[in-house]
Formats: C-alpha cells, sequence, structure tokens
C-alpha cells in the first residue's frame, strides 16, 4: 500500500492545485496567524470599546464595574491564535480516550467519589444527577479543579468581540460576564477561564452560569472558582433543567452482527432497544440487551472496525454540554469506570493514527469535486464530512460507517484525480 504522506505528495497535487486556488486562506501557520491578527479588524480597540462602553451601560452594567474592567484592556493576541489554530491532526478515538482517561484519573476520581459522598448525595437527592457523573465531568473539564484556564475572562471574550468573525456571540457574551462582576458573584482578579471564556471548575460560558448557576452554600454569591458546592450544585442544576434523566445510564459498548446495516450507526435513527435486540445487537460480552424500554442510537466513533456504543437519551444531553461524541463516550466511560466497571471491550489496532489536516482538506476536496458536499476544505472532520463519506460509502456499497479510514481516504482523493 502506497504510504499516506508519498501519496499526498505524488498523487494529489491537482486536488491540492484546487485547494490553492479555491481556498488559499485555508491553511496559515502559528506565526502567519499572530502576525495577521492585529489588523483582522479595521475598527482600532479604543473605538470599539467606546462603543461598547455605551452598549453595556444602557444594558445596565454600571461604570464602576466597566471601567474597572477594562482598565488596561488590549486584543489579546494569544486568544486570537487560538481561536484560528487549526490542529495539524485530528485525534482518533484512541488518542482521544487515552488522554482523556487514564488511570490515574480513575482512582483519584473513585477518591474524590468517596471523599464528597455527603455533597454529592445531597445535590442528587435535589437535582437527580447521579454522583458518577458529575464526577466525570469534574475530571474531564478541569481535571477536578486543577485547570481552570489562566486567560482573564474579560479580556478574552473582548478581544472575541472586538474581532469581527464571531462578535455578535461574544459581545453577548461579554455583557453576560460583565452582569457576573457587577453582581458580585466573583472579583475580576479571580475570573480566569479559556482563552474562549469558559470559567470555573466545570467551565461554563457566562450565559451558562446566568443560566442555570446555583448558589448552594447560601452564602450569595455562586463561585464556580472556589466553592465546590456551588460547582456541584449548578451543574446538576443544568443537567437537570435540560432534560437528564436519573433513572437511566448514558449508553453502553456493544457488539454488532456481522451483517448489519451501518446506514443504522446513527443518531438520528433511534430505535428501542428491543428493537435493536431483534437486529443482532448485543452488549459487548456477546449477551442479550438489558430489557427495559429506552430508544437508543448506534454510533461508531472509529468506523465499522472499531467500538461500537448503544447510547440513550442522556448521552444527548452530554452533547449539549460539549457537542462533540468522543466527549460524551468519554463521560459516559469514565463515568462507568469511577463506579467499578472495566475498560472496552474493543482492542485498540496497532495502526491507529490520526489524519493530517493535510490529508483532511484533499480529502474534503476531493469529496466536493465527485460530488459529495463536505463543505468547505477546512481540515477539521465534522459532521459536514462524515455525511460525506458516508454519501460515497453508499454509492460504492461499502460499509457506510462514514469513518474516512486511511485506505478510503485513498481511494476518494485517487477517484477525484481521475
Amino acid at each position: 500500500m502506497i504510504r499516506m504522506k508519498s501519496f499526498l505528495k505524488s498523487i494529489i497535487l491537482p486536488v491540492m492545485a484546487v485547494i490553492t486556488m479555491s481556498f488559499a486562506n485555508i491553511s496559515v501557520s502559528a506565526q502567519d496567524t499572530e502576525t495577521k491578527t492585529e489588523t483582522t479588524n479595521s475598527v482600532a480597540p479604543a473605538e470599539w470599546l467606546n462603543t461598547f462602553k455605551q452598549t453595556a451601560l444602557k444594558e445596565g452594567i454600571s461604570e464602576i464595574t466597566f471601567d474597572k474592567a477594562f482598565a488596561s484592556w488590549e486584543p489579546v493576541e494569544k486568544v486570537l491564535y487560538y481561536d484560528r489554530r487549526q490542529p495539524e491532526f485530528s485525534r482518533t478515538f484512541w488518542g482521544y480516550i487515552e488522554r482523556s482517561i487514564s488511570k490515574e484519573r480513575i482512582e483519584r476520581g473513585r477518591r474524590l467519589l468517596k471523599e464528597h459522598k455527603p455533597l454529592l448525595n445531597e445535590v442528587y437527592q435535589k437535582f437527580g444527577v447521579q454522583p458518577r457523573f458529575l464526577v466525570a465531568f469534574w475530571g474531564l473539564e478541569t481535571n477536578f479543579g486543577d485547570y481552570t484556564g489562566g486567560f482573564p475572562v474579560v479580556d478574552a471574550l473582548a478581544t472575541l468581540a472586538h474581532d469581527p468573525r464571531r462578535s455578535e456571540f461574544f459581545t453577548k457574551e461579554l455583557l453576560l460576564a460583565l452582569q457576573i462582576l457587577d453582581q458580585g458573584h466573583i472579583a475580576q482578579d479571580r475570573m480566569l477561564g479559556s482563552w474562549a471564556g469558559a470559567m470555573g471548575q466545570t467551565q461554563f460560558m457566562p450565559s451558562t452560569f446566568t443560566g442555570y448557576a446555583f448558589d448552594g452554600d447560601n452564602d450569595g454569591k455562586k463561585d464556580l472558582w472556589g466553592s465546590l458546592t456551588d460547582v456541584m450544585y449548578s451543574s446538576s442544576n443544568y443537567l437537570s433543567q435540560i432534560g437528564w434523566n436519573k433513572d437511566q445510564t448514558w449508553g453502553r459498548e456493544v457488539k454488532l452482527p456481522s451483517n448489519f446495516n451501518y446506514e443504522l450507526a446513527d443518531l438520528n435513527v433511534q430505535k428501542d432497544l428491543s428493537e435493536w435486540q431483534k437486529l443482532g445487537v448485543r452488549r459487548a460480552n456477546g449477551t442479550d440487551l438489558p430489557l427495559v424500554v429506552i430508544d437508543a442510537s448506534i454510533v461508531l466513533p472509529a468506523g465499522h472496525k472499531g467500538p461500537a456504543f448503544v447510547v440513550y437519551n442522556n448521552f444527548r444531553k452530554i452533547m449539549i454540554w460539549n457537542r462533540s461524541i468522543l466527549y460524551a463516550i468519554a463521560v459516559g466511560h469514565l463515568a462507568d469506570q469511577l463506579q467499578g466497571k472495566g475498560g472496552l471491550v474493543a482492542k485498540k489496532p496497532a495502526n491507529d493514527k490520526p489524519l493530517h489536516r493535510d490529508e483532511a482538506i484533499a480529502l474534503q476536496t476531493a469529496l466536493n469535486i465527485l460530488g459529495f458536499n463536505a463543505g468547505n476544505p477546512d481540515g477539521i472532520l465534522g459532521s459536514k464530512t462524515r455525511a460525506a463519506v458516508k454519501e460515497y460509502q453508499i454509492r460504492n456499497d461499502l460499509p457506510a460507517d462514514g469513518y474516512p479510514e486511511a485506505s478510503l481516504v485513498e481511494r476518494i482523493i485517487s477517484e477525484a484525480n481521475g
């Protein structure tokens, strides 16, 4: 088999030429990004700030809070770099799981479950979110509060609000962040978060904070940085409000029959567990599925050669928290292991390698050339690209799992080149 690197260099030149002509602004190096961000907005920061101040005051933000928050603000170049950064490699399912669920994280999570049992049980009685899931979210978001972010939230959000790319969204988040400061929930010097403004031990955006944060310890403040009680109350309140079901788990690893129709492996396809049972789906150990009435979907995060999962309502709620199938599986699987369950039955393949961004761009461009709409070739293998891959597989009588494994990528690119 031709190695992917040499394949890309020697065979896909026509495709890459299309990329160069049509999407010349797609691939930007870190150095290029940092030198170009200064000119992304023709409105000077001072002019923008003056206009935004009038908006904030009209929205009820006190002038004292505003002036203190912006006393020394200027756009943060590192925030703009992260906003535009495209990773060189897309992480595989196995790479994501190994990074998210380490032996150390499992062991620490189990200790914290015991240590904070009274609080977690109290929260469960009030909101109906199982303790193991709360600890799993906590672990994945900030490693149990170790890494809540080092960017001043107002500075980061103001940088993104000033930048025109997603100004409307971040302007709203910035106004809410100022409201949080104005209400005295957190001091400005403690209001640190991610480059995109996610805050606290479970990384709430300001809009999530204002909608769902909860003063669990009754001190008059909603402190998602320093009060674990507020963190757990707020996280549980959020999950409860979006429809978490306390009587269900998230899903489970399953085994698919050899004649399984992979077009059914889609979150848009829901069937009762009894129907999946009739179609030959079994638990990962080969035994029957549970005899309960639950609507479920099948997901294949690593294609038909990787592990399969049957997922329930709570899985979908995890994806409201973070719209990533890999993240949702990681939360569920970590929660299971905190409860004492074992690892996955499926084994990591020996040749598990991520797809390079250039390869992903070439794939997307090739799919578009062949008439399968993969969207703007950006090197990010999102739902649109996977849908295009799935359409290609269906048309060519291949297992329609939507997964771009290396041999399939080579085939699609080669076909696009004629």
